[in-house]
């Protein structure tokens, strides 16, 4: 068989145990089931066409090793018994339905259209035909593989058959490896600039491919086999931006002003016994704090947590269905202590699995130390995980959905990773700009006995404001505090304040 062949016979050891693995998931399938029984959901993209040859592959090993005396090889070459599943979309591009059909005709497949959508169409399927699993072209990574194993059940509300998944761990590199290994054709759209092909709506070539316009002035890609890093796969993807899902919680206080309705909130956590200990004093949250008021982010909250697990689960858990965007700092790393990834992952309920392109990626920067399964630096929240990469950053950052995980270890490596942040939101929308808060300060005399009623309805008058008090020492001044984001109430407060009480009582502060 010419792809078993064609693998045996190359010199990429990570490509043969990758394919070792898949096939055996195959061949463990067609044990459990029977051939009437599976079936094979191929929509012409490159996963999908590396499963089909895997597929062929593992069909005529299983049937080989079964029989030696009645199998024909040569048969099984043309043969291919497995049903397959072809979901035709009105939004696909013209190039993957007739690479498709092309496939189709080359290799005898029997071929299933089916024109519903996905859900709907295996329902019919399953009531028509004794089909009980189905192989998927999954990978770690992609939208739909959050939870999968390599044999997973079908969800809760769709109709029961098995989800096989024998490139489950396969990385962007792996699957390029065996297409150009076996020579296989594939899509002509990848040696175009696309890189992962969606529907005709939210797929472009992948830029980072650019080489500049021929003569006709269209712009011109190099293939998908050249990109190098892996990571970026699905660059080519359109983002569709919605309105960000607003808490209307700030500051610990509900309000039913329109300001604080629409405020942008963040609340951050740090990680560390040391910091629970007095140990250490943790300067990068007040750093953090100045940089989401700068650009107009309230802050709900700020927690410290434990080096474990669940405590750090607990705590992202609360906070990400309350802000809109989360950042951790803290226990990252290597050493025992170092469990905020694991957290992170327990709080959206997925595993950790490994990032082949991110251990790649940690062992350029550190050698030969970061090496295998015993990387737990490259083990990261499967599904969830989007890479933010920055020539200026040693380590990439984190993002799990509204979640940040920041490296940062002082100040300095914070301001740093905070200016790259900026850049992703110029480039990327990741983080929306607002309106600054603008501050003010006015110090007194006065005991607190004597400010807290008058302050107290200033806070009701005022509702869109955020006005505090503290005291450096006991025996200092009153330091009353107002931030918000329009400038005239605040001075408006300010007057509102300095009227209920003896001119002079009241001074500004820078």
């Amino acid at each position: 068989m010419e792809i078993d062949k064609a693998v045996r016979e190359s010199d990429d050891r990570r490509l043969k145990t990758k394919y070792n693995n898949a096939i055996y998931v195959i061949q463990r399938t067609l044990a459990l089931y029977s051939i009437e029984e599976v079936a094979f959901s191929f929509n012409g993209g490159k996963d999908s066409t590396v499963l089909l040859h895997l597929l062929r592959a593992g069909y005529y090993l299983y049937k080989s090793g079964q029989d030696h005396s009645t199998f024909d090889p040569d048969d099984c070459e043309i043969t291919f018994p497995i049903r397959i599943i072809y979901f035709e979309s009105p939004s696909a591009f013209p190039e993957i339905n007739s690479f498709t059909y092309d496939t189709a005709t080359s290799f005898k497949l029997q071929m299933d259209i089916i024109r519903l959508d996905f859900k709907s169409g295996l329902e019919a399927l399953l009531k028509a035909t004794p089909i009980r699993a189905i192989f998927l072209g999954v990978r770690i990574g992609d939208p739909t593989a959050v939870g999968q194993e390599q044999f997973s059940p079908s969800s809760p509300g769709w109709p029961p058959f098995m989800r096989v998944n024998p490139i489950l761990d396969w990385s962007y590199r792996d699957i390029w490896a065996f297409l150009l290994t076996c020579k296989v054709r594939y899509c002509s759209l990848y040696d175009q600039g696309y890189t992962s092909i969606g529907s005709i709506h939210d797929t472009v070539p992948n830029a980072l491919l650019s080489i500049g316009n021929s003569n006709n002035g269209e712009e011109k890609f190099k293939p998908a086999y050249l990109l190098p890093d892996g990571r970026l796969e699905r660059a080519g993807r359109i983002k569709k931006f919605s309105s960000l899902p607003l808490s209307a919680v700030s500051n610990g206080l509900k309000s039913e002003d329109g300001n604080r309705k629409c405020m942008i909130t963040a609340s951050f956590i740090a990680v560390g016994d040391e910091i629970l200990f007095g140990t250490v004093e943790d300067r990068l949250g007040l750093t953090l704090c100045r940089k989401l008021h700068s650009i107009g982010w309230a802050v709900s909250q700020f927690a410290v947590t434990q080096n474990n697990v669940d405590s750090v689960a607990e705590e992202v858990e609360r906070q990400k269905s309350r802000n809109d965007m989360v950042f951790i700092y803290g226990g990252v790393g290597p050493l025992h202590s170092d469990v905020t990834v694991a957290g992170v992952a327990k709080a959206f309920g997925v595993r950790t699995a490994p990032d082949e392109e991110f251990e790649e990626y940690l062992r350029h920067l550190i050698g030969e130390k970061c090496t295998g399964d015993r990387n737990e630096m490259a083990q990261l929240p499967e599904g969830i995980t989007e890479l933010l990469h920055h020539e200026q950053l040693l380590v990439p950052l984190i993002k799990c959905q509204n979640v940040i995980i920041l490296t940062a270890t002082n100040v300095a490596e914070m301001d740093r990773e905070w200016d790259c942040l900026i850049e992703f939101m110029r480039s990327d929308s990741l983080l929306v700009v607002a309106e600054p808060f603008v501050s003010k300060r006015l110090a007194t005399t006065l005991s607190d006995v004597e400010a807290a009623h008058p302050l107290s309805g200033i806070c009701i008058e005022f509702p869109d404001l955020y006005i505090g008090g503290y005291r450096e020492s006991r025996k200092g001044p009153l330091v009353v505090t107002f931030d918000g984001k329009d400038r005239e109430r605040i001075n408006a407060a300010v007057e509102a304040l300095r009227k209920k009480f003896q001119p002079g009582s009241f001074s500004e502060i820078n």
